[in-house]
């Protein structure tokens, strides 16, 4: 029996860094929130991170077999009108092993995993979407994060004994930007 391992490579926005800061400006009069905890005039700032590369070990079967990996993503935000999180995949959607590859769930909405395929979910559930090539809102908030607000990503897999033993990797973009309107 072929031993498969699927490596998901997680990288956060376009640069290699566990943690980057964005110091933005404050509102223009008449755009921003009064007795916010950030003084009127105040820079605010927005910093993204994440627990790091998720490992999913698998071992595939004949008939099939399904395991799941999970990143922990936390922005911290001053700005008085929150932030957006996004997920998209940074050159292609499928994983990657010397030229053999894993696409991508095809999946619009979650729905179980069809076999040889890998998506994402929000929920911890057994129900995944595929990722694009295209920014995707997960996550939002209304106001200030000073503390952090995390988010965590599952990835999900379900391989079966037809493709080739290795290391399956596949670079995912999270971008949180703040929110100005």
């Amino acid at each position: 029996m072929k031993k498969t391992k699927a490596i998901l490579i997680i990288i956060l926005a376009i640069f290699s860094t566990a943690s980057l800061v964005f110091p933005c400006c404050a509102q223009p009069y008449g755009k921003g929130l009064y007795n916010e905890n950030i003084p009127y005039g105040d820079q605010t700032s927005l910093s993204i991170s994440t627990s790091g590369n998720v490992n999913i070990p698998i071992t595939p079967t004949t008939t099939g077999v399904f395991s799941t990996g999970s990143n922990s993503v936390t922005v911290t935000s001053t700005d008085v009108k929150g932030y957006k999180l996004y997920i998209r995949a940074l050159k292609n959607t499928y994983m990657d092993n010397l030229g053999a590859q894993l696409p991508a769930s095809s999946n619009a909405s979650p729905a179980a995993l069809t076999m040889d395929t890998w998506g994402y979910n929000l929920d911890a559930s057994t129900n995944f979407v595929g990722i694009n090539s295209t920014d995707t809102l997960i996550k939002s908030a209304s106001a200030p994060t000073p503390n952090g607000d995390s988010a965590t990503i599952t990835y999900g897999i379900k391989l079966d004994m037809a493709k080739p033993a290795g290391n399956y990797t596949a670079n995912v973009v999270y971008t949180a930007v703040p929110q100005t309107n």
